[in-house]
């Protein structure tokens, strides 16, 4: 490998490291990167995120607050109107049950706890029982709350920002010129609108994507660099797990290599944000999931939404063989 390809990966830390902007041309050689030349990617990626973040991992735990129900066509949800997924359906889950997830976040080392339920929006009963779950949350724990229940009101924003959330899920999901192909139900401004709703009710707004969709290069680009002009504080990647009975069943997984470029592209164009690997990250990275920590400095632990997830002492000791350290408090 010649000196002039090395110099250049150091100079995408460098770059990232003193906030200045990339290029399309530049994202997109992140990408589109060789295969021998990804330990050199990743490396430069890891100079940025240990710069900022050092070697700890923010550990997050969701738990499936409302299942089904939901009047929504996201192609890749299993619980949207147009699956025909076999899924748990029910209302939104009592405040003891949410303190007990609450209780299990910390078990697992999780400083962070999101609450995410399925549907357009919030009713106000709705509201009322995560309002009511976090102010007691918050009495009783050190735990970082997010929320994640679709689409607000400035009103309603106030309201869990008042109740104690300090931060509001609400992804962009795919890029603006893909978002049809995905969800007809509601349209991408919705989305970065009820961000910007979050932002002004004072909550930190976490935001982040799932590649795998059929999407091109080009437009994974577009979503790093509308996420870094969001100005969102968190950036979960999911990676597809195509589940069967939703639109898309049919998709491939993404190669655990793309992958890994992706969470170094995130990292350049995001350089000091939380970069989180998200939903799908065990079946699309698979035994290359500690490489993903050297760009991204969080993860989510236990099970999804609708699918498992990896058992909590394998996530522990990968982080523990990798030397990098827990944060154990997110607050």
């Amino acid at each position: 490998m010649n000196q002039s390809t090395c110099l250049d990966w150091k100079g995408y830390a460098h770059k990232a490291i003193a906030k200045e902007e990339f290029t399309q041309e530049e994202a997109m050689k992140v990408l589109q990167a060789p295969d021998d030349e990804l330990l050199l990617v990743m490396n430069e990626a890891f100079h940025v995120r240990k710069h900022f973040f050092g070697k700890k991992v923010k550990l997050n735990m969701i738990i499936n607050a409302k299942s089904g129900l939901c009047p929504e066509d996201c192609g890749y949800c299993s619980q949207s109107i147009v699956s025909n997924a076999p899924v748990s359906k029910y209302t939104m889950l009592d405040k003891e049950t949410l303190l007990a997830g609450a209780r299990e976040a910390m078990n697992r080392q999780a400083g962070t706890y999101c609450i995410v339920a399925s549907g357009r929006g919030p009713t106000e009963k709705e509201l009322g029982q995560v309002i009511e779950a976090v102010k007691e949350i918050r009495e009783t724990m050190p735990l970082k709350i997010c929320a994640c229940l679709g689409i607000l009101s400035d009103e309603q924003a106030m309201r869990l920002k008042d109740s104690g959330v300090h931060r509001y899920n609400h992804n962009l999901n795919t890029s603006r010129n893909h978002y049809e192909a995905i969800t007809t139900t509601h349209t991408y401004d919705q989305r970065v609108q009820t961000v910007d709703t979050a932002k002004r009710a004072g909550m930190s707004p976490c935001a982040g994507v799932i590649i795998g969709m059929g999407e091109s290069d080009e437009e994974i680009v577009e979503m790093a660099f509308a996420l870094r002009n969001l100005d969102a504080d968190s950036i979960p990647i999911n990676f597809l797990n195509a589940i069967p009975g939703t639109p898309l069943e049919d998709k491939g997984r993404t190669p655990a290599m793309k992958a890994l470029r992706v969470l170094a592209l995130f990292r350049f164009i995001c350089p000091d944000k939380e970069i989180r690997v998200a939903g799908g990250r065990e079946v699309n990275l698979r035994t290359l999931q500690p490489l993903s920590l050297y760009a991204a400095n969080s993860l989510f632990v236990g099970d999804y939404l609708t699918t498992p997830g990896q058992e909590i002492t394998t996530d522990h000791q990968m982080i523990e063989d990798l030397g990098f350290e827990i944060e154990l408090c997110a607050l």
